[in-house]
């Protein structure tokens, strides 16, 4: 059972990796394509998280009868980048408010043809 489900982890990142890149790809939306885009971070912060995680080891305290320690930089920087994370989706959505006050709308073919002169 535990070898069935070894590669779970990874599986759920490629899941999440996929199906955020195709959001963003295939969505015209400007909110919907920053949704994608935390999608894709996500699955990121998934990977980084998996490949830290070390089996049977322990937090870095120097004791003598521990043997295997678990590297905690990749948990260190996954913090760092939700951080981050949240501070470019906020900024993301702001300038889709201000483009949705400018253009009237948030979809991108609607901009486009705007920015062209043609007009719906």
């Amino acid at each position: 059972m535990n070898e069935q489900f070894g590669l779970f982890n990874y599986w759920v990142v490629i899941t999440l990796m996929m199906t955020g890149f195709y959001i963003l790809i295939a969505r015209q939306n400007l909110v919907k394509k920053l949704i994608g885009l935390n999608i894709f971070q996500t699955s990121v912060f998934l990977l980084f998280i998996t490949m830290g995680k070390v089996r049977g080891g322990t937090a870095p305290i120097l004791d003598k009868s521990i043997e295997i320690y678990s590297n905690p930089l990749p948990h260190v920087l996954i913090l760092t980048a939700i951080v981050v994370g949240l501070a470019t989706t906020a900024l993301g959505l702001a300038i889709v408010v201000r483009i949705d006050h400018v253009y009237e709308t948030i979809e991108e073919e609607e901009i486009h043809d705007l920015e062209r002169g043609i007009k719906r």
